[in-house]
């Protein structure tokens, strides 16, 4: 039997997993100057290796000497394996690149694009399609960069690509509650940009619980499209919610996911948390501007909590909608946080039954 052949390794000095933590104690220290490196980013035997171990497990039967368990983490992203990883998720900020493959100068004065956020999720759809190649460096024949950071900028319409810490700059922090398909979820590692630092666009919840949502991503080995537990796989505290400033007001995507699709005032089909009619959190928060919130207050008013209006109610969220939502829900008999003033599907389904 040809003798195995194996190859020095060292556990690494800042990694915490059961593996290096035996090599630390076991292995001496390693020379000045040496650099340290996970122990399953080495391969530690050849073909022949391989070979003989399979023999020698044949020969120690039940009785041989255990094998030294591998020292090997998770994948930072399910599908991809650890060793296939990029050192960083994405490029620096930079212009769309033309058909030669040169970097396109954006048109002077550029602004950002308004869209909808159908059309952000269609966009997103096209390269899930079309399984674009995840790559730090190439670009697709629509300009953008093949990482994360470019497949946002590309559904987005944005006139350059930008990278997880310019992103925010075109974009407004928003809360989990006011998630909707064609935003995003954003983690930018500032102490270390290259150190697992992500986006992803958000298709919907997957259901009503709202612990999972449709992710649209850049990753490795190509785009796709995946259930994903909230926030995120890994880092989960890390990702924010964030909105495009040039999406359309009261647009929203019928990305086909449970509990995303919101019905305009008066349709009778199944909406959010399967309650008719009713769109959501978001539509009901300060600042907010659309039909539902007319109707709202169109029906306290029918039901006898309208004595806030000091005029007829009107599409913009104010303190007379918040305060009649209130005196409705405490007439309900919910106290605390049940009677916050913000309509929620139960509050929906009781007002308009």
């Amino acid at each position: 039997m040809e003798t195995p052949v194996f190859e020095e390794i060292e556990p690494a000095s800042d990694c915490d997993c059961a593996g290096c933590r035996h090599w630390r104690r076991v292995l001496p220290h390693a020379p000045a100057g040496r650099a340290l490196a996970h122990p399953a980013a080495y391969r530690t035997l050849v073909a022949a290796a391989a070979a003989a171990s399979a023999t020698a497990v044949s020969v120690l039967g039940a009785g041989g000497a255990a094998a030294l368990p591998a020292a090997a983490h998770a994948a930072h992203r399910p599908g991809v394996p650890a060793g296939d990883e990029p050192g960083t998720p994405q490029g620096p900020r930079g212009p769309l690149h033309g058909p030669v493959g040169r970097p396109a100068a954006p048109p002077a004065g550029a602004e950002l694009a308004g869209i909808t956020r159908t059309e952000i999720i269609d966009r997103a759809k096209s390269w899930v399609a079309a399984k674009v190649p995840y790559s730090l460096t190439a670009y697709w024949s629509d300009g953008y960069r093949q990482d994360c950071s470019g497949f946002v900028s590309m559904a987005w319409k944005l006139p350059a690509n930008e990278w997880t810490g310019s992103l925010g700059t075109v974009a407004d922090r928003i809360t989990k509650e006011e998630l909707q398909p064609g935003d995003i979820l954003l983690f930018h590692n500032e102490s270390d940009p290259q150190k697992g630092s992500h986006v992803v666009i958000f298709g919907g919840w997957t259901d009503g619980t709202r612990t999972a949502y449709t992710a649209y991503e850049q990753t490795p080995p190509h785009t796709r499209k995946l259930d994903t537990p909230y926030a995120y796989w890994s880092n989960s505290a890390q990702y924010l919610p964030y909105r495009y400033k040039g999406v359309a007001a009261g647009d929203v995507a019928k990305a086909g996911a449970a509990g995303t699709e919101e019905a305009p005032p008066g349709a009778a089909g199944p909406a959010s948390h399967g309650v008719a009619g009713y769109p959501g959190r978001a539509m009901f928060r300060p600042g907010a501007d659309n039909p539902y919130v007319t109707r709202l207050g169109r029906q306290l008013v029918r039901k006898g909590f309208g004595t806030y209006y000091t005029r007829g109610p009107g599409p913009r969220w104010g303190e007379a909608d918040r305060r009649g939502v209130q005196a409705f829900q405490r007439a309900q008999g919910w106290r605390g946080g049940a009677a916050d003033g913000y309509p929620g599907p139960e509050t929906w389904r009781r007002l308009f039954s």
